[in-house]
């Protein structure tokens, strides 16, 4: 008998990812895309995994940074993701970022040669029947309404939603150098891995009042009460928790020095390579609702970017995702309708790299279950693991929000002898996550025996 196909409703970093998974363990898959047949508000292509808002999946310091050591899990796991993120890579000092048309057309083209999976590009706009068999929805942040008053409907749970905000992107040979200068913070990776534009303490001060007083985007008013997500605050929301805020945040000059003047700058803002050609650069933490002519206005204000000329100015998206403490079990399945699972930023996850790993872990829970094998676990004291544990029933459910992976989420460490915490710090970090990859690699190992 032919094996039946898992469906795998999204074609962004999760659905692709669980797709991948599935075709590694020999289980078919068909991938359903709506674009380009129904274009969102935030894409701008008709790729696979097109990146939105960055095109950098944050630090890739497997020892020190949680984000980092999802990375390295996320190799170790085989995955399709982060296999295209290290091929496209740009410089980015300590971080991971890529090319984002060269990582979505890697995508899209590693999964169109896999034999095992058939890609479709149509809506579903409804839950798929328990007919189809084994369904994945992994729909990301731009869920449609039909979707989400589907799943509202059979769960009696509403899905709850937040706003995620996208940064500007410059032309490179738009940047006055004479200004400007290349550096990483402490020289971080290659050293000079970013545009630095410094403002003094009166630029500073007029760029703050400028953001507060600026004109934004009207929402609607079903929109006026959703909150931002606090990783991805728009810059303007930022400045007006205190002048102080940005200079603590994205636009702190440490670990920089100007070599236009010898005083040090009050506060920097920085543009990160957003393409292989180095002809794009994207404003780091610059994510904005202020309207466009605003943003040209206020931005342009920035020494260095007087006749900066936008490849895409700033903009704001609705976010939806589950209460998936309530709604899922371990294995990340609809509790009320077991064939359903989802993976990706609709179960309550934020960012890249850890909507990738939840489609991974779908794409891997739902091969087990059709092979006749009960799905393994990944241990909580990984990344991934602890990730998992959370959106499933770590968090509280009832004040429920996305969460980037941090070690925070991880079990404490004990110290062997008498139970206490004692390691503090880069030792800290350090120990969690060589405990982590230790584990990991067993889990995969029991993994593979099982399947076998």
């Amino acid at each position: 008998m032919p094996q039946r196909p898992v469906h795998i409703v999204g074609g962004g970093l999760a659905g692709c990812e669980a797709a991948w998974q599935l075709a590694r363990r020999g289980i078919p898959a068909i991938l359903y895309e709506m674009r380009p047949q129904v274009a969102t508000d935030a894409h701008q292509t008709d790729g696979l995994a097109e990146l939105v808002c960055s095109n950098s999946f944050r630090s890739d310091d497997a020892e020190f940074n949680a984000v980092g050591l999802l990375h390295e899990e996320m190799r170790r796991c085989g995955s399709l993701i982060l296999s295209m993120a290290d091929k496209t890579r740009l410089p980015a000092g300590g971080a991971l970022a890529v090319d984002r048309e060269k990582f979505s057309d890697a995508v899209t083209e590693a999964l169109g040669a896999e034999p095992l999976v058939t890609i479709e590009r149509r809506e579903v706009d409804t839950l798929p029947p328990a007919e189809w068999g084994s369904v994945i929805v992994a729909t990301g942040p731009l869920t449609s309404a039909a979707l989400s008053e589907a799943v509202s409907a059979l769960t009696g749970e509403e899905a709850l939603a937040f706003f995620d905000a996208i940064a500007p992107i410059v032309y490179r040979d738009s940047i006055d150098m004479s200004k400007a200068w290349m550096q990483s913070r402490y020289d971080k990776g290659d050293g000079d891995d970013y545009v630095n534009c410094p403002l003094d303490e009166d630029q500073y001060k007029t760029f703050i009042e400028g953001l507060v007083s600026s004109e934004k985007i009207e929402f609607r008013e079903w929109e006026a009460i959703t909150p931002y997500f606090e990783g991805c605050l728009p810059i303007e929301v930022m400045a007006e928790r205190g002048p102080e805020t940005l200079r603590f945040g994205p636009m702190k000059p440490v670990g920089l020095t100007n070599p236009h003047a010898p005083e040090k700058p009050y506060a920097v803002v920085q543009l990160r390579q957003d393409n292989a050609l180095g002809t794009l650069y994207n404003m780091v933490g610059f994510q904005t609702k202020m309207n466009y002519t605003e943003q040209k206005r206020i931005f342009s204000a920035i020494p260095g970017l007087e006749n900066a000329r936008f490849a895409r100015l700033g903009g704001i998206h609705r976010n939806t995702f589950l209460n998936s403490p309530r709604l899922l079990d371990t294995t990340l399945r609809l509790n009320k309708a077991p064939y359903l699972r989802f993976a990706g930023q609709v179960t309550g996850v934020e960012g890249y790299v850890e909507s990738a790993a939840i489609g991974l872990l779908a794409g891997r829970f739902a091969a087990s279950d059709e092979q006749g094998v009960s799905p393994l676990l990944p241990p909580e004291t990984t990344a991934i693991g602890a990730l998992l544990t959370h959106i499933t029933g770590g968090a509280v459910a009832d004040s429920f929000q996305p969460m980037n992976v941090n070690f925070g989420l991880f079990p404490a460490l004990q110290d062997a002898g008498t139970g206490k915490r004692r390691l503090r710090g880069r030792d800290r970090k350090r120990a969690y996550s060589q405990r982590a990859l230790s584990d990991l690699d067993r889990w995969l190992n029991g993994a593979q025996a099982a399947a076998e």
